[in-house]
């Protein structure tokens, strides 16, 4: 088996090791997840300096190491300069490969995975940098597509409850619905409250017969005969009815008409344009997202806190 391969690959992320080396963790169409080092990668005039940044392509040759596979070669094939100059930009880049390294495989082709992250990060640079709103839209738009390809998209178009269509309305400036993360996406309040009036009247019900017809057996349950087992067991020709209730859901936010409408065109593939969305309606579903991803994948998305501290800073935004 030969002791060397080619890859092309983006890097996800780097670390300094000893002296004058980097580790690269690079996802790479042919193999999926790699790690490797790159020798020399932190001296002045190394040729593998450049090409070990974040976010750069590289066509490569690899040898396999006991450990750790290393980097002979690298051709870089594309580089995404104007997402270093944007700070929004660079936080939402690294947004996303939070979230494509807990999705993507080693050893095996993630051609998909890879496409698709290099498109948004293709889209995120083209923003201009004037737009805040045009950050967090393709931020959240990456995100979306990221847990599509995964097969955790939040249900965003019917209530979870009810299975029936959801559509905003923008007549009612109160207009809500949840989104329970629990629950897997978007929850008609209306709905939600039929099933908890109707659960309280069926504990009530239940409350009446067991007034009724349950007393006898608790008194014989306290003071069973003697010899018998403890708790007694069901009368013969009796019957044991098992009533599984839907469960209510818990609501872990509530969202308006136009984030409700932004949510829903997420899925499509290019960013649907909606009069009178705002930044903060952005940050509401970007939010959203987050939340419901970290749910998912199992873990905090460090460089969230970026986007926060960002938008907090530069455009008055309230997260």
């Amino acid at each position: 088996m030969s002791r060397t391969y080619k890859a092309t690959g983006i890097n996800l992320k780097t670390q300094a090791l000893g002296e004058s080396d980097k580790i690269v963790t690079i996802l790479t169409r042919e193999f999926g997840l790699i790690r490797a080092v790159a020798p020399g990668a932190r001296k002045h005039n190394s040729s593998l300096g450049g090409r070990s940044g974040m976010f750069v392509v590289n066509e490569l040759l690899i040898a396999k190491g006991r450990s750790l596979d290393k980097i002979t070669q690298a051709q870089t094939l594309k580089t995404y300069p104007g997402l270093a100059k944007d700070l929004g930009k660079l936080a939402a880049s690294q947004y996303l490969a939070e979230i494509v390294l807990c999705e993507a495989l080693s050893e095996q082709p993630q051609e998909e995975l890879y496409d698709l992250f290099n498109e948004h990060l293709h889209r995120l640079e083209m923003v201009s940098s004037a737009n805040p709103s045009g950050v967090l839209a393709h931020l959240a738009h990456g995100v979306f597509h990221l847990l599509a390809l995964a097969g955790l998209t939040p249900q965003v178009q019917i209530c979870c409850l009810s299975q029936q269509p959801l559509k905003p309305d923008f007549t009612d400036p109160n207009w809500q619905v949840g989104f329970s993360i629990p629950a897997g996406g978007t929850v008609s309040l209306e709905a939600r409250e039929r099933l908890r009036k109707e659960e309280q009247r069926e504990m009530r019900a239940e409350g009446q017969r067991g007034r009724g017809a349950g007393g006898q057996r608790e008194i014989n349950n306290q003071f069973p005969m003697p010899n018998a087992p403890y708790p007694l067991s069901p009368m013969p020709n009796t019957q044991t009815v098992v009533v599984h209730r839907q469960e209510i859901p818990v609501i872990s936010c509530r969202l308006g008409a136009m984030e409700l409408a932004l949510l829903q065109h997420l899925s499509q593939p290019e960013i649907m344009q909606i009069d009178g969305a705002r930044d903060h309606h952005w940050l509401s579903v970007e939010q959203t997202l987050r939340q419901y991803a970290q749910y998912q994948l199992g873990r905090p998305i460090r460089s969230a806190t970026l986007i926060d501290s960002y938008f907090a800073a530069n455009h008055d935004a309230t997260v």
